[in-house]
């Protein structure tokens, strides 16, 4: 494990912490959105870089479509950029449009975390998010736990209590490839989910829960992302799938596979929802980790969350947070291959 000063924003240390784990496993994590900026994996190829990254804090803050981020106080979008609570109306903080996306403009992903404990594998980083902050109720302390698991397996934990009745939905923002190819479009993807959450335009839920089965959205078999046949469709996948098995229990969400270099992934989660982003939107100006140029699809978002919107749709999974009561997540990254 080592801690090295990666820069500074507005004159405060950015930190990276590097830690190594069982199987030639490694991670470095800046204290700046609690971002995972690398993370390197054993292959029967050798070890292989498996996450969208940046060389410096200059190129985070002025480039990065949330890298690696723990995003929140709520991941996802919020329509209108307002909710109502026991009968007070917020007005949120408005970054998209009329909406708000994954907590406004000074959301969690860019903000400077405190280290709080940290190991040879495993590092605990901890946020304090004020009564108000980009317009939500209550005083929020937040944690994210990085530990590096033997079995080539990393295991995220976040966890937030609150003063205030409040929404909270922290989640993970990697962008993963697995191969190093120029895009993600011929990995095999898996998702556990026979539903999807449609939405308008604007992503924001319409409030259906439809059946992916006979549409582009059905992953319930492995399939190439890109394959021909959706692909003239043009379809986008920007879209919260419904997961199968009871919310808080941990269960597989997802396996991600490169034919090319034999390496998968499996996203196991707690929670009700999974956003998956194919990186359409990706388009950085600097070069990424290794000289890589990032263009559309070069990584794709497994986004373990509750539902995008929920503070307004009654009959989604809540996300509401009590005082007294601590709101958890736990995902697992297990490779193979």
């Amino acid at each position: 494990m080592a801690i090295e000063r990666f820069g500074s924003v507005d004159g405060e240390d950015v930190l990276q912490v590097t830690l190594a784990g069982p199987d030639g496993i490694e991670m470095r994590v800046l204290t700046w959105g609690a971002v995972i900026r690398d993370l390197v994996v054993p292959t029967a190829h050798g070890p292989q870089s498996v996450l969208l990254g940046l060389n410096s804090i200059e190129d985070y803050v002025a480039y990065s479509p949330y890298f690696g981020a723990i995003v929140g106080r709520h991941a996802n979008r919020i329509g209108g950029a307002r909710f109502t609570l026991n009968g007070e109306t917020y007005r949120l903080d408005a970054n998209e449009g009329h909406n708000q996306l994954h907590g406004g403009s000074a959301g969690f992903g860019t903000r400077l975390w405190s280290i709080v404990e940290h190991s040879e594998t495993s590092v605990t980083l901890g946020l304090v998010s004020e009564d108000g902050d980009m317009g939500y109720p209550g005083r929020l302390v937040a944690t994210c736990t990085y530990t590096l698991l033997a079995s080539a397996t990393v295991r995220i934990e976040l966890a937030a209590m609150t003063d205030r009745p409040t929404p909270v939905n922290l989640t993970t923002h990697g962008y993963f490839n697995l191969d190093g190819s120029t895009d993600i479009l011929s990995h095999y993807l898996m998702i556990a989910a026979d539903y999807v959450t449609p939405t308008r335009p604007d992503l924001i839920p319409t409030g259906e829960i439809k059946r992916v089965a006979g549409t582009p959205y059905e992953f319930t078999t492995p399939r190439p992302i890109g394959a021909a046949e959706f692909m003239q469709d043009r379809t986008i996948y920007d879209t919260n799938f419904v997961l199968r098995g009871p919310y808080g229990l941990l269960r597989q969400a997802a396996t991600l596979a490169s034919m090319k270099n034999g390496l998968t992934m499996e996203l196991w989660t707690t929670e009700p929802g999974l956003q998956f982003y194919a990186g359409h939107l990706i388009k950085i100006p600097v070069p990424g980790l290794n000289g890589a140029r990032y263009r559309p699809h070069a990584g794709l978002c497994l986004e373990p969350q509750r539902f995008p919107d929920s503070p307004n749709i009654a009959h989604f999974p809540s996300s509401i947070v009590n005082p007294g009561q601590v709101s958890k997540q736990v995902s697992e990254l297990r490779f193979s291959g």
